[in-house]
Parts: C-alpha cells; sequence; structure tokens
C-alpha cells in the first residue's frame, strides 16, 4: 500500500483493485456493482466549493409498477466538525455551528435535498465526555421554541424543506431536565415534534447519563410530505429492538445522527445500520462527525490510561443504505460532507413482498418470550446432558 493518507475504505479499493475485480468487490460489499453517482447543477457544486463542504450524490432505483407512481425522495444528510475551540463563549460557538450548517443548507437546497439531518448535538462540541456540568449544559435549549429550532423553521420554509435537528434540549416544564433530543421541523416550516435518546452509553468516555437518561418519547415516525421518516440517535444503533419498532410504526426512513470516535466503534459502523435498513425493509441513513475537539480540563476513561483532553478523533463515513442492502459509498474519515441520496420509496415495500420479512418475524412468539424474559424469576431455556 502506498504511504497516501487513509482517506476511506471506498478510496483505497478504487486506487488498488482493478476496474473489473472492482466492480465485484462491490457488489459483495456494497450490494450493486456500479456506484449510481447523482449529478449536481453546477449552481450546487460551485456553491459547495464556495463553502468548503464535500459533496457526494447516489441514486437507488426501483421496479416500475403499474398502479403505484415512482416516489422519488431526495435526502441528505451534514457531517461536520465544530471550528471554534471550545473555550469559546457559548454563544460564539453556538452562532458559528448556525452559521457553518446554514450555509451547508444552501448547498443542500442547490442540490435539490427534501429532507435532511445533522450530526447528533449539532450546536455544540460533544462534551458529555467530560462529565463536567458548566459551561456544557448552557448549550441546552428549548426544543420548540429555543433559538435553534427558530432559525430552522425559517430555514425549512426558504427551502422547503424537512429539517431533523438533533440537539440538547432543555424541557422547561419538567423543572428544566435535560434530553438528547431530535427535532422534526416541516418543509412548511412548523414544529413537528421531537424524539429523545432511547439508549444511553456508558462506555469508554461516552458517559452520558451524567446529563439525561432514557428518553420518554417510544419510537415515533412523522409523517411528511417526503415519506414517513424517524430518527434512531447514535447509541440507539447498536439495539434490533430499537430500530425493529421504527419499522412497526411505518417508517420508510430512518436517520441515525450520531457522534462516535474509531478506535471505539469503526468496525461496526458501516455494519449497524445497513443491517438494520436490511432486517427492517427501509432506508437507513447514518451521520457521524469529523474532526478532534479537544476541552480545556484532562478527563480519563476509567481504563488505567493517562488522562487526555479530548476523545480522538470521530471518523465521518457518513453513508446511507437500502431496504435491498445496497448501500453509497461514504463520505471521507475527516471533511466536513453533505452526502445527497436520492430514492425511490416504493424500494420499502418491494423488498417487503420479495423477502417476506413482515410475513415471516412471528412477533406473537418473540412477545411471548420477552414477556418471560424480563420476569425477575425467568430460567433460560437451555438444556443440558443428563
Amino acid at each position: 500500500m502506498s504511504d497516501s493518507k487513509f482517506v476511506s475504505l471506498e478510496d483505497t479499493l478504487e486506487r488498488h483493485i482493478p476496474p473489473e475485480e472492482l466492480r465485484e468487490v462491490k457488489r459483495i460489499l456494497y450490494g450493486r456493482e456500479d456506484d449510481h453517482p447523482l449529478h449536481f447543477s453546477e449552481e450546487a457544486t460551485s456553491l459547495a466549493k464556495e463553502v468548503g463542504v464535500e459533496l457526494k450524490g447516489y441514486v437507488f432505483t426501483a421496479r416500475k409498477e403499474d398502479l403505484r407512481r415512482p416516489r422519488i425522495v431526495r435526502v441528505g444528510l451534514i457531517q461536520n466538525s465544530v471550528d471554534i475551540p471550545t473555550t469559546a463563549p457559548i454563544h460564539v460557538q453556538r452562532d458559528a455551528l448556525h452559521e457553518k450548517v446554514s450555509n451547508i443548507l444552501r448547498v443542500a437546497s442547490a442540490a435539490g435535498v427534501n429532507v435532511i439531518c445533522f450530526q447528533e448535538a449539532w450546536t455544540m462540541p460533544f462534551a458529555f465526555c467530560t462529565r463536567e456540568k458548566f459551561p456544557w449544559c448552557e448549550f441546552a435549549e428549548d426544543a420548540e421554541n429555543g433559538p435553534t429550532t427558530k432559525l430552522m423553521k425559517e430555514l425549512a420554509k426558504q427551502y422547503n424543506m424537512v429539517i431533523i435537528s438533533p440537539i440538547l434540549e432543555r424541557d422547561p416544564n419538567h423543572n428544566d431536565t435535560l434530553w438528547n433530543t431530535a427535532v422534526v421541523i416541516s418543509n412548511n416550516g412548523n414544529y413537528m415534534g421531537k424524539h429523545r435518546k432511547n439508549h444511553i452509553p456508558r462506555v469508554g468516555d461516552f458517559n452520558e447519563s451524567t446529563y439525561y437518561y432514557e428518553g420518554d418519547t417510544g419510537h415515533p415516525v412523522f409523517e411528511t410530505q417526503f415519506g414517513r421518516i424517524a430518527i434512531n440517535i447514535c447509541y440507539g444503533r447498536h439495539h434490533p429492538q430499537n430500530w425493529m419498532m421504527f419499522g412497526q410504526n411505518g417508517a420508510e426512513i430512518v436517520f441515525n445522527p450520531s457522534a462516535t470516535i474509531g478506535a471505539l466503534s469503526e468496525p461496526l459502523w458501516s455494519i449497524e445500520a445497513r443491517n438494520a435498513a436490511i432486517a427492517n425493509s427501509y432506508f437507513t441513513v447514518a451521520i457521524n462527525r469529523v474532526g478532534t475537539e479537544v476541552f480545556p480540563n484532562e478527563f480519563t476513561s476509567a481504563n488505567g490510561k493517562p488522562a487526555h483532553k479530548d476523545f480522538g478523533p470521530f471518523y465521518g463515513s457518513s453513508y446511507v443504505a437500502a431496504p435491498d442492502g445496497s448501500r453509497t459509498p461514504s463520505l471521507s474519515r475527516d471533511k466536513d460532507g453533505l452526502l445527497v441520496a436520492e430514492m425511490d420509496l416504493n424500494l420499502c415495500r418491494q423488498v417487503k413482498d420479495f423477502w417476506g420479512f413482515p410475513m415471516t418475524q412471528r412477533l406473537p412468539m418473540y412477545a411471548e418470550s420477552l414477556a418471560k424474559v424480563v420476569r425477575s424469576d425467568y430460567k433460560p431455556q437451555l438444556i443440558r446432558e443428563n
């Protein structure tokens, strides 16, 4: 292998595997021989260069049907770094991120995006590793009427775009408690609702229960003008039941806004969202941060290693997977990026008809088994030799 910098798995494959072999490799690894790139207007590509964002796009098709028209939707995701030092005043940090993402939204609009999602807790550095309450709790804001939601309402209406905005929420109706929350804003600029993170990590530097506990919003699916969408926030991707319930509630696209580092999860990253798309017959959108965020004070990981001031780098690599098991190439591991996927939502039902997963999943059997498992007197169904 050359000494060039490792950008992504796709980049390495394309540089080192002959084209004919690469088609077969992609068929096995990514579910299709060709990437099916999406071609953008000159306005979109020029604006992306001006804003300084990597712009990539891909197409997912479906069979032509006699009784249904194609349901074509363009979905976007944004991965970005935090450029302002974490020692800057809170309003300076938040304003800088508002400006950065607003500029990328201009590119998304030029690229024809209908629904877009940002990374987890996008309005702040991912300070939950520090386990310090101050000043990080100051980033929390009201989900429905906070400054971030007000800005996103304006932009959603301006661009005719559904926006999913994951924030640190402060709930003024319940004693100012905090939540890790994704706010959904319709393309008309209206607040549709929110979903709170169902599963909270307690692993490595990710000890987020210092700030908030498991969410109480269940598995909501939002019926938008551009399809039925849901949000599985970060650590929830490790729990198949979480993905499953969004599917049971009718989701066609499930977004997974995340913040995760290479030393912890990179081997899992390309598998989990794609597997969820296959198992639940919907599209999945996996979003991760890029860059390294350095904090003022050292913290430890309870693993015997020296204290440190950063997680290490977030590895980006955001991608989209389809219900037939195919997926897009990833964005880079270190650049701000906008990935756009044009998809025909008819593929969801077509895959259900082909594989029959909803018909063969036997939910009553598992419901009965799980009802037994959660009892304190449960005994595993374990058979031993006499």
